[in-house]
């Protein structure tokens, strides 16, 4: 009779704990161990080829085992790129520099850190939760969605949405918080295709996983922005007055 090997035994990598993510945070630090044009390269295609990155997200699971990165690079790049543009907003908007690092700290630490660990956490639950495939047998190695990569997901859809809601509309900002239609109109087109852009490389990180189903599930979101969308526009609601009110209501 031949050996089996139940799925509830644990093998011995499941028995020790996962050194990935203390190595992951020790690498901040070492600007020399991060692949700073690797890093770039991704955020370019992000915006342009976003399938690309995801197929390279197969091959550094082959080599290293592993759906997550393992290079914090990205993280940091990012957060760095968001500090500046922040910056500039002060420097256009703001009226003190105690508020304006108040400003910064608080776009780092909510708009991007917490919120991502919130979504990352909702998307890696929701997903071993409910979207999981079941095993046909018990011989095969059940896989689960890495915490790690959840937050690499929203990263990555993170960054083509500042491209749009923090660059493109610093220099589109004095039309943007004018009052009147078609401010309103630009603002909720802008504010619209970010958020379905967000979603649409939410759902090509997930989809990209073989052993997760019915992954349409993170298009979801797109038809509800753009069912309210409409309605936003008639009520005469400006996204980008409202979002600038929050930290520069006396310079608008």
């Amino acid at each position: 009779m031949l050996p089996t090997v139940s799925k509830t035994r644990s093998s011995p990598t499941a028995s020790r704990p996962n050194p990935m993510f203390p190595q992951y945070l020790r690498r901040i630090v070492k600007w020399q161990q991060m692949d700073i044009e690797y890093t770039f390269w991704q955020m370019l295609h992000l915006c342009t080829a976003p399938k690309v990155v995801y197929q390279h997200t197969k091959y550094h699971k082959q080599t290293k085992n592993q759906w997550a990165r393992d290079d914090p690079a990205f993280v940091v790049i990012c957060s760095l790129l968001l500090a500046v543009a922040t910056v500039a907003y002060c420097a256009a908007y703001d009226h003190s520099a105690a508020h304006a690092v108040f400003v910064v700290i608080s776009v780092l630490l909510f708009h991007f850190l917490l919120a991502g660990v919130f979504l990352a956490t909702c998307c890696w639950f929701s997903t071993n939760a409910y979207l999981r495939e079941e095993a046909p047998n018990s011989h095969v190695v059940e896989q689960r969605v890495e915490w790690l990569y959840a937050f690499d997901v929203h990263c990555n859809s993170f960054f083509p949405m500042f491209i749009m809601l923090y660059v493109i509309h610093y220099f589109l900002s004095p039309i943007l918080v004018a009052h009147g239609f078609i401010p309103e109109l630009l603002s909720n087109l802008l504010f619209v295709v970010a958020a379905s852009y967000y979603h649409y490389l939410n759902f090509l990180g997930y989809d990209v996983l073989p052993f997760l189903e019915r992954t349409t599930f993170f298009l979801y979101p797109i038809g509800v922005v753009i069912i309210l969308s409409p309605i936003l526009i008639l009520s005469g609601f400006n996204p980008s007055r409202y979002f600038m009110n929050i930290y520069f209501s006396q310079r608008l």
